[in-house]
């Protein structure tokens, strides 16, 4: 399957395809002229993926240079980020070869940041390995590393030349990543699909326990949404790309209070962050409560982790707020929410006043 997105000069394709990873070459000989593609990775996935991506490769006259990072979400740092850019100078990488990001949502900003800058921008490929990179952070151009005031801080809108999924990678994550890439999926059902919603609560149960059928649809499903959302409004300035937004506010706000670390993950934290969206939209009279406590009993079911009690580590209304008033949105003192109206029923809500949504998390965290 071939989802376009369509951005005029900057278009590219998804190639979504089982066997795609051994079999790359094909797609990836243009973007190598000089016969060598410089690579961005972590151990965990060089373990389990790169030599057949390399073998795959090798088979269809192109050389590898490897760049291997430890794994997790400290890598998305300044430090980290001046390792692989020297390393790929060092390696003669000009502005028009390609670097690979293989990996999760890290190596994938990670990487396509250091593209953005290196040279004043090179290109790069995509190779999302997790179900997260494969439904949401692989497409759409968004590179970043973060910074100590928060996540995503850092960073440039560079789209890739290319997005390669291979969706029967995901037999190797483990369920907690599994899991947490199904939050950036049924958001697109929460978003603006209830139809997808309901496919997602027919669906993800097969889906967490590795149904590949099911997994392959998620996947393709996601990716021609978050296309049409980026062709519309591809660097955010309007309405339509920030409701990709859905439950980040919150989500990111936990992240920083867990140190961005694997004491929750960003599925995770976009799981809560979204069920407080529709709970604090229920507050407010915007939306039914039956529609928010449907969304809670759906992620609940899924094992996700919504109570803030029973995260591991404390936070408080006060350390949350502030952490939301680092948020990249934040304009003339004001930071955008987005609410809904009923399941597929998002909005972006500019009135809602920081001391109404400290005090509802007062109560949440109480509870």
């Amino acid at each position: 399957m071939i989802v376009e997105v369509p951005l005029g000069k900057r278009a590219y394709p998804i190639h979504i395809a089982p066997g795609l990873l051994a079999n790359a070459a094909p797609l990836l000989g243009p973007l190598a002229p000089r016969g060598r593609l410089a690579l961005v990775t972590d151990s965990n996935v060089a373990r389990l993926h790169l030599p057949a991506f390399a073998a795959g490769l090798a088979a269809g006259g192109i050389a590898v240079d490897e760049i291997v990072l430890a794994p997790g979400e400290a890598t998305k740092d300044w430090a980290t980020l001046a390792q692989v850019t020297e390393r790929l100078l060092s390696l003669g990488v000009e502005r028009g070869d390609a670097v690979v990001a293989l990996g999760g949502g890290v190596i994938g900003d990670l990487t396509g940041f250091a593209a953005s800058i290196l040279r004043r921008g090179c290109r790069f490929v995509q190779v999302p390995t997790t179900l997260l990179a494969q439904v949401d952070s692989s497409v759409g151009g968004k590179t970043a590393i973060n910074a100590a005031a928060g996540k995503n801080l850092v960073g440039a809108f560079h789209q890739p030349a290319l997005v390669l999924i291979d969706p029967s990678v995901l037999a190797t994550l483990p369920v907690r990543d599994l899991r947490a890439g199904y939050a950036e999926v049924v958001k697109y059902g929460l978003i603006g699909d209830p139809g997808f919603f309901k496919w997602c609560e027919a669906n993800a149960a097969a889906l967490l326990a590795g149904d590949a059928g099911c997994q392959a649809e998620a996947v393709a499903v996601s990716c021609r949404a978050k296309a049409k959302v980026v062709a519309a409004d591809e660097r955010e300035t309007g309405d339509v790309r920030a409701l990709l937004n859905l439950g980040h506010t919150f989500g990111h706000a936990f992240e920083a209070e867990a140190g961005f670390s694997d004491r929750l993950l960003h599925g995770e934290g976009v799981a809560l962050g979204m069920a407080l969206a529709f709970d604090l939209s229920a507050a407010r009279g915007l939306c039914p409560a039956e529609d928010a406590a449907r969304v809670r009993a759906h992620l609940l079911a899924c094992g996700f982790v919504l109570s803030p009690k029973a995260l591991g580590f404390e936070v408080s209304a006060a350390t949350l707020l502030h952490h939301m008033r680092q948020d990249k949105k934040m304009k003339a003192g004001t930071l955008p929410f987005i609410l809904a109206r009923g399941i597929g029923q998002a909005f972006v809500a500019r009135d809602v006043p920081l001391g109404d949504v400290e005090a509802f998390l007062d109560g949440v965290v109480a509870e």
